[in-house]
């Protein structure tokens, strides 16, 4: 479905090459100071067209609030966020009337729907995420002013070229790394977004490689979020890590997600791999290591979350590739759209708009939680109190000592 979210509901909508793209945030608390200037950095850095190593469809993205606020304030009431598609070129996707193209949702949207956007990816384009940045902004804005939590995602593989730090989760100076990264270090890092440099300049070689045969690469994208409260995720099929993985394996093009040690976790003995309780500086309780990625049991810790995400080579190809019409006639495919060749250096901010999307919802379903259990130890108190004073509580169905008729 298009909706994702339990207590902080987004629901996305729009295709391609339609008029609009946007959303529907509802359960956004009311009083949250937010105007376009907050949602628009994360759209800018998303947007299409950034470089020579980015899809050439120039779009300004610029954000719309279209409801629930005013004054420059939420009001607990559905937001509205609308950006228009301002570049379309549908006349560039003829050739999906007659081929479903390689690697795309055009046949299996066919199947499910019996019917598909005749232009682009329609739904499953990336244009689809637009609404994503933009309400993983909002939550982002509540979770930085409340909490004070940080997200910062970075690239961290393009091909076979990776980001050595990345590679050993477990050293002091990955560790050292994560506790101060920065969304400025990563964009110093432009346009590839991985803030190594000589690997930076490695990727950005091999992204500009592939675009020059008309061919594409794929990367890995690590997110960090910092200042994480304690006691978040339900167990036990809405554990945070599996919103997470839910979360991230919904942004098209991913194929992979490993949380803490992940895979490479397989190879390292318990003895090695149990991240021990120590006292901290501030006083207190955490983790001498941190290859559980900040959740244990399914519940966040306090320790930095850390995860990496897989996105695929992109489908989108201007090489000739042989085929089949769909009524299965071979065939020869030269697709005309525009498109990147590589994604993860544009993907870094839908991945932390959907981990700002998952804490938030994470967020408010505890401190329903947690203001549930404060009531119940109140009533207990004041009932107690009662109780010392020789007054009976009343009967089911009679009133009650609170006044209530």
């Amino acid at each position: 479905m298009s909706t994702f979210g339990t207590l902080f509901r987004v629901s996305t909508y729009g295709e391609s090459h339609c008029a609009s793209v946007g959303c529907i945030i509802d359960g956004c608390p009311p009083g949250l100071p937010l105007g376009q200037s907050d949602i628009q950095p994360q759209l800018t850095r998303r947007r299409p067209g950034q470089s020579a190593l980015t899809t050439p469809r120039n779009e300004k993205d610029q954000v719309q609030i279209q409801s629930g606020t005013e004054f420059g304030y939420t009001l607990g009431t559905p937001i509205g966020l609308l950006v228009k598609n301002e570049d379309q070129r549908p006349h560039d996707y003829s050739e999906m009337d007659l081929y479903p193209r390689p690697s795309h949702a055009d046949w299996t949207y066919l199947r499910k729907y019996g019917i598909k956007a005749s232009s682009g990816g329609g739904r499953s384009s990336a244009r689809e995420t637009i609404g994503r940045v933009a309400a993983g902004a909002v939550a982002e804005k509540y979770l930085k002013m409340v909490h004070g939590v940080e997200i910062v995602a970075f690239v961290t593989s393009v091909g076979a070229t990776h980001m050595p730090l990345s590679l050993n989760t477990e050293s002091e100076e990955f560790q050292q790394f994560v506790n101060k990264v920065s969304r400025e270090d990563v964009d110093s890092f432009l346009p590839v977004r991985c803030p190594d440099e000589e690997s930076n300049k490695k990727m950005g070689e091999v992204i500009a490689e592939f675009r020059d045969k008309k061919d594409s690469i794929g990367g890995t994208v690590m997110c960090v979020i910092r200042n994480v409260p304690e006691g978040l995720g339900e167990p036990c099929f809405d554990k945070l890590e599996a919103k997470l993985g839910h979360a991230m394996m919904s942004i098209p093009a991913t194929k992979g997600f490993e949380i803490g040690s992940g895979f490479r976790g397989t190879e390292i003995p318990g003895s090695r791999h149990n991240d021990a309780f120590v006292k901290k500086d501030d006083g207190r309780l955490g983790t001498k290591t941190n290859n559980s990625g900040g959740i244990q049991g399914g519940i966040s810790n306090g320790e930095h979350i850390f995860f990496k995400v897989a996105f695929k080579s992109p489908a989108t190809i201007s090489q000739a590739q042989g085929t089949a019409t769909y009524d299965g006639k071979d065939g020869t495919l030269e697709a005309k759209g525009r498109h990147d060749p590589c994604v993860v250096p544009r993907a870094v901010p839908i991945v932390e708009a959907m981990a700002a999307l998952v804490i938030m919802d994470a967020v408010m379903i505890q401190q329903s939680r947690e203001r549930g259990r404060a009531l119940l130890d109140g009533a207990k108190k004041e009932l107690s109190e009662l109780e010392k004073k020789d007054v009976v509580a009343p009967e089911v169905g009679q009133g009650n000592v609170y006044g209530d008729e």
